[in-house]
């Protein structure tokens, strides 16, 4: 391997490498706290989807071994068995974090393997699990708009975030800069190259391939280690130097968007506008003959049509707004039976239309806009008016209570309420805990 990288990578790797929990800004650190809360309660949610089980059967059967551990369940597979499961279960109800520009979870690529890394190491402190975390988020959201600006292709999640995923987990288990280098590349190459709208288009259980890419990036690490060698990072080639040059000084965890609801974001600026709707005007939804959607190009392409499991349900226009204006929420309980295939649900959704509005195609990616436009049978007409998802940085973040609210409408079915309160409490003073290790004991089932 060269003796040196060009200066995009070499500024990368100086960031794995020398970043201190000391060093980042307190908004920062709280940040990583909320953005590990949030993730961890994503993940086990996750983990009670038909996805999560037959990912964790998977890695069982063709993972064995007793180096990490799959959430909830508690199974012992191989560290790469775990990142596997758990990375599945991580999106397997696409709640979790985002970050607009890059069109994708930038979080959920980095958790499951930094967990199953703090397993390899035999245990790190909260900082040090915390530090990796903020590492794999600013090193995963410029990977994902190096990616997106020199590719025509608008590639899944996973593969620009392996990469994110061998920078957290390299940097727990004190790669060296050569073998950091090293993983880098060998990530960039093995990660799933997924084309997105392939799966938006007919929604599946491939998901964003998180949980591949975050196999890719642990098993990058773990072959840098023996001495495997990659190709140059991805960062080499950055068409906007000011990507890299502002790591460690402009933090882009702070910018990331959270998800009240377990649906595409595309879908919840829609959301939004049929929720502001009914609560302005107190429409019933009995009185709805017909529900207008004028949003951008990508979110009128998610299907409207019936959903046969919870991937369809996710990655779909009517039913998330359907079930907004029935159920006033669109969570676990809405996207998987039996209420996946309630018949008012499902009647309500058909009354679903998309059209393209120019004005909001022209301000995505950056921005996502949807306006709801609702007729009633006895002829009024209600609008929305332009309407972002709830939670949209950098105006509308939620607050520490509004992340712990909805960790626990996730994890309280999970885990019961007494030990997620207990699991929250852990996670927002993981700084202070000498073991980071309690973490994952905190979220095995007895």
């Amino acid at each position: 391997m060269a003796a040196s990288w060009p200066r995009g990578t070499e500024l990368a790797l100086d960031f794995i490498t020398a970043t201190k929990w000391d060093d980042l800004p307190e908004a920062v650190r709280r940040q990583a706290r909320r953005g590990l809360l949030d993730l961890t309660g994503a993940l086990l949610a996750g983990r009670r989807t038909p996805v999560g089980d037959i990912m964790a059967a998977l890695a069982v059967e063709q993972f064995p071994g007793g180096q990490a551990t799959i959430l909830l369940s508690g199974e012992r597979v191989s560290a790469l068995g775990a990142a596997l499961a758990n990375g599945f279960a991580q999106n397997a109800l696409d709640i979790d974090d985002g970050y607009r520009l890059v069109k994708g979870h930038p979080g959920a690529c980095v958790l499951p393997a930094l967990l199953s890394a703090l397993e390899l190491a035999g245990g790190s402190s909260g900082r040090d699990f915390l530090t990796a975390l903020v590492i794999g988020y600013e090193i995963g959201i410029r990977a994902g708009l190096i990616r997106h600006a020199t590719s025509s292709t608008y590639h899944s999640s996973g593969s620009w975030g392996a990469i994110a995923a061998a920078a957290a987990a390299g940097r727990l288990l004190g790669l060296s800069r050569r073998e950091t280098g090293a993983a880098l590349g060998a990530a960039e190459y093995h990660a799933p190259i997924g084309p997105m709208m392939k799966g938006i288009d007919r929604p599946s259980m491939v998901k964003d391939s998180i949980g591949w890419g975050n196999l890719a990036g642990l098993g990058a690490v773990l072959l840098a280690r023996r001495g495997f060698t990659g190709v140059e990072p991805i960062f080499s080639d950055c068409p906007e130097p000011a990507w890299l040059e502002s790591l460690g000084r402009e933090y882009e965890i702070l910018n990331l968007y959270f998800k009240p609801y377990a649906a595409c974001r595309w879908a919840q600026p829609a959301v939004a506008g049929a929720l502001n709707l009914t609560r302005t005007y107190r429409l019933d939804a009995g009185d709805i003959a017909r529900i207008r959607v004028r949003t951008f190009a990508a979110a009128a392409r998610l299907s409207r049509r019936p959903p046969a499991d919870t991937e369809e349900a996710q990655y779909n226009l009517a039913f998330p707004v359907a079930a907004a204006l029935l159920d006033g929420q669109v969570g676990p309980a809405q996207v998987l039976p039996p209420r996946l295939f309630d018949p008012a649900l499902t009647a309500l959704a058909g009354r679903v239309e998309a059209v393209v509005a120019d004005e909001f195609e022209a301000r995505f990616p950056a921005q996502a806009l949807a306006e709801v436009e609702i007729e009633t049978h006895d002829g009024r007409r209600f609008s929305s008016g332009p309407m972002e998802a709830q939670w949209e940085p950098p105006a509308a973040l939620p607050s520490d209570a509004e992340l712990e609210d909805k960790f626990h409408l996730l994890v309280d079915p999970v885990l019961g309420q007494a030990r997620a309160k207990d699991l929250a409490r852990l996670i927002w003073n993981l700084d202070r805990e000498p073991e980071a290790l309690s973490l994952i004991q905190a979220c095995v089932l007895a």
